[in-house]
């Protein structure tokens, strides 16, 4: 066995997005694409590239439970709800990519071998995947009391599943701020940009702290912007650091790799490259167990 089987419910933006930076894993055999509506893009382009594809949604898994082992699900936070049960069920590895957060957070530069026999995981959101792990290289050098932080996205880039999750976004990026970025408090913003020409994701990171050391607070930062660069090489500073009494702010940029959409809409590609390397790790661990199986068969 060199490979898992994973299949993708969702050929939204992000879903088809996804399916591209699939194809490049050397362990991941994406299978399927699963979508609701058989005139979407994501179907049309899935099929083409010689994916099984399917119209019938979640239904489509019951009814061919042997076609991946790992679902990606990028639909919705309400019908993760609903789908989250389905395949606990059916034993199947959730990656959950809507901020329905019915399983443990993730976030590859924080937490990347965490929770690898957890039956469901969720990535966040775009903004969480974009600060979290700032404010978590913040906190471990000068505790931080109070994280806020402001994700700016293009309007083109947010799809339908990304509009019907605002309220959901705010309240599960809020709770990985504390839960994984480690800040006592948070409070999370998202703003979608009507520009034309279509803006760059841009992400404010404003965090006080109890233990001010400018010099360690900035290698840190410095630091995991480079670990985030290994998966999302888009990702960077837009300016230095800034440091007020006790206050620090960070200015981020997100460029995407523009596999699906053009590169202004990094928020698809951090949330979909933090969710392959996420089941790259899950699928070695699969890999791991099954070979070590075999070896004592």
């Amino acid at each position: 066995m060199n490979k898992i089987k994973a299949a993708i419910l969702g050929s939204g933006n992000i879903g088809t997005d996804l399916m591209y930076k699939l194809e490049r894993s050397d362990v991941i055999e994406l299978t399927a694409v699963i979508g609701i509506d058989p005139e979407s893009d994501g179907l049309k382009r899935a099929a083409s590239r010689g994916y099984a594809t399917f119209a019938s949604g979640i239904q489509a898994i019951v009814e061919h439970p042997d076609i991946a082992d790992i679902v990606f699900d990028a639909t919705s936070a309400k019908a993760h709800v609903r789908h989250a049960k389905i395949l606990k069920e059916l034993g199947k590895t959730a990656i959950d990519l809507t901020p329905a957060a019915r399983g443990p957070f993730m976030s590859p530069a924080v937490n990347f071998a965490d929770h690898l026999d957890a039956p469901n995981v969720n990535m966040i959101t775009c903004g969480g995947q974009a600060t979290i792990p700032i404010v978590h290289a913040v906190n471990k050098v000068a505790d931080v009391v109070y994280a806020e932080i402001v994700a700016t996205i293009s309007s083109k880039s947010a799809g339908p599943g990304t509009r019907a999750n605002i309220d959901e976004f705010t309240s599960t990026t809020r709770r990985g701020l504390e839960e994984v970025g480690g800040a006592d408090r948070g409070k999370a913003l998202i703003i979608l940009n009507p520009a034309d020409p279509p803006v760059m994701m841009r992400n404010t990171v404003y965090c006080e702290v109890r233990n001010m050391d400018q010099a360690a607070i900035t290698g840190a930062v410095h630091e995991m912007v480079a670990q985030v660069q290994q998966y999302v090489p888009g990702y960077r500073l837009k300016q230095d650091v800034l440091f007020d009494e006790e206050k620090v702010t960070i200015l981020l940029e997100v460029e995407g790799a523009g596999d699906y959409f053009e590169p202004y809409a990094g928020n698809l590609d951090i949330m979909t490259a933090a969710a392959a390397r996420i089941a790259e790790q899950f699928a070695r661990h699969k890999l791991s167990l099954a070979n070590r199986k075999e070896a004592n068969a």
